[in-house]
């Protein structure tokens, strides 16, 4: 954001229900309800000509608004080790995880989230790959922005992000589109993800990170802010 808002561009974040500086209720923890916080925090700021970026549950977050709202008010859209279509393994989706996956989730953040979160930090960054260079810090700053949340949110958006099909979603997107993502990614694997995205986006573009993780904006920050920049100018 420091990056772009260098060049001119004002950039906005927000916190998902449940996360970061958000309130933490006890409901409403469902894709649906994130797009329409989305659409209520954009309607509030009479945004327009957006450029909306989503990196992995973000990236739903992006399409169900889509879905949702519709493109009057986006300009272009960036989805970022994006989860969508759908992770979850099912018979339209063979290539998907299956559900035994994300019930350890659950239950890794359910026992302990505070070293669940440490532990997520070596294959998000990619850490145990050789020449792997992910700093403490790094580790460190992904583990507040998780023990920031509520455990009651973050338990739910399990759900969200895994068994959610933006299919639909996806198909509705008709602004230009940018999906990136690394081909070494172990928490959102590349082919029953950015793949199958492309096919289902008319007249995406794809960028393939040759190595790199889930976490690539941080450990390829240089090389994504260039790619986001040209993509945003073009």
């Amino acid at each position: 954001m420091v990056y772009l808002s260098e060049r001119g561009y004002r950039t906005i974040a927000h916190d998902r229900r449940g996360h970061g500086r958000s309130g933490q209720p006890w409901s409403g923890n469902d894709m649906d309800t994130y797009a329409d916080d989305l659409s209520t925090l954009i309607e509030s700021l009479d945004l327009k000509n957006m450029i909306m970026v989503g990196h992995s549950t973000g990236g739903g977050e992006v399409a169900r608004y889509i879905g949702r709202h519709g493109t009057k008010r986006v300009a272009k859209t960036v989805l970022l080790g994006a989860v969508p279509p759908i992770m979850l393994k099912t018979d339209a989706n063979p290539g998907g995880l299956t559900m035994d996956v994300f019930d350890g989730i659950r239950a890794g953040v359910r026992a302990d989230r505070s070293q669940f979160f440490k532990d997520l930090t070596v294959p998000f960054y990619g850490a145990n790959r050789p020449g792997a260079k992910v700093s403490q810090g790094l580790k460190d700053s992904f583990w507040l922005m998780g023990m920031q949340g509520s455990l009651k949110s973050e338990l739910d958006c399990i759900k969200q992000f895994s068994e959610t099909d933006f299919t639909e979603d996806l198909k509705k997107i008709n602004v230009p589109t940018l999906i990136v993502h690394g081909d070494d990614d172990q928490i959102v694997p590349i082919a029953d993800s950015a793949l199958l995205s492309a096919k289902l986006v008319q007249g995406s573009v794809l960028k393939v990170y040759p190595g790199a993780p889930h976490g690539l904006a941080s450990t390829h920050q240089d090389q994504f802010n260039g790619d986001l920049l040209a993509f945003i100018k073009a």
